[in-house]
């Protein structure tokens, strides 16, 4: 099983480093958030398979985070706040959360809300293991592209292009990145190859009507997706 992530939404820097180091005494990979004005795009970049989400937040409370990411993602929420009335808790169920744990709390009961939560999400399935942007599905258990119904087969260097531009959905990536990503393959990548790679993967995306993915700026590199825009689960 793949060591599961979880990202922590708090702002009292002191609980968020507390609970940090106590979930990864339990073997998980834990990121807090530091920019309250752009949760979501956090989220995405870290990919994880659960969220501790305070209400009380800066700029938007965790009710209007809670609601971004269910946009986008079925990932578990379990809701740590103070604000532990009875409003506050429906609010947050009705907003997709999932549990709610009440300020002050016991780490030792965090952790067993966690992992509960993860045993009920994964058990059978295991933790999520594809990429998504608007209905494009990256599989990264068999390196596959579904577009619609339409499923298909990427070579070595084709998925790693991909993995790359999805993990960065609205972010330009250089040619540099994605050399450096293809490097660990058997053959010497260089410029040219890059071009080659490419140049055969927007064929197939074209194939499957997919031809607006990935986009080209010039002297810079690639973009999946429009600047700013961080649709990916």
């Amino acid at each position: 099983m793949d060591q599961y992530k979880i990202l922590v939404v708090e702002d009292d820097a002191v609980i968020a480093g507390s609970m940090k180091l106590h979930l990864e005494k339990w073997g998980y990979q834990v990121a807090c958030v530091e920019d309250f004005c752009n949760v979501l795009s956090q989220f995405a970049a870290f990919s994880p398979h659960l969220v501790l989400l305070d209400i009380v937040l800066p700029f938007f409370n965790g009710h209007y985070w809670c609601g971004q990411i269910r946009q986008i993602s079925q990932v578990p929420i379990i809701f740590v706040s103070s604000a532990g009335d009875n409003m506050n808790i429906v609010m947050a169920v009705n907003m997709g959360g999932d549990d709610f744990l009440t300020k002050p709390f016991d780490l030792e009961v965090l952790s067993a809300k966690v992992q509960a939560l993860l045993r009920r999400t994964y058990a059978f399935r295991g933790p999520t293991s594809v990429l998504e942007y608007r209905g494009i599905v990256l599989d990264l258990a068999d390196a596959s592209l579904k577009v619609g119904e339409r499923k298909m087969e990427l070579t070595k260097n084709e998925f790693k292009i991909l993995q790359l531009l999805f993990e960065n959905i609205g972010r330009i990536v250089s040619r540099e990145e994605l050399m450096e990503r293809l490097w660990d393959s058997e053959c010497f990548v260089d410029d040219n190859t890059l071009t080659v790679n490419m140049a055969r993967l927007r064929k197939k995306l074209e194939g499957a009507g997919a031809e607006h993915l990935i986009s080209t700026k010039k002297g810079i590199g690639y973009l999946c997706g429009s600047a700013g825009d961080s649709t990916v689960s």
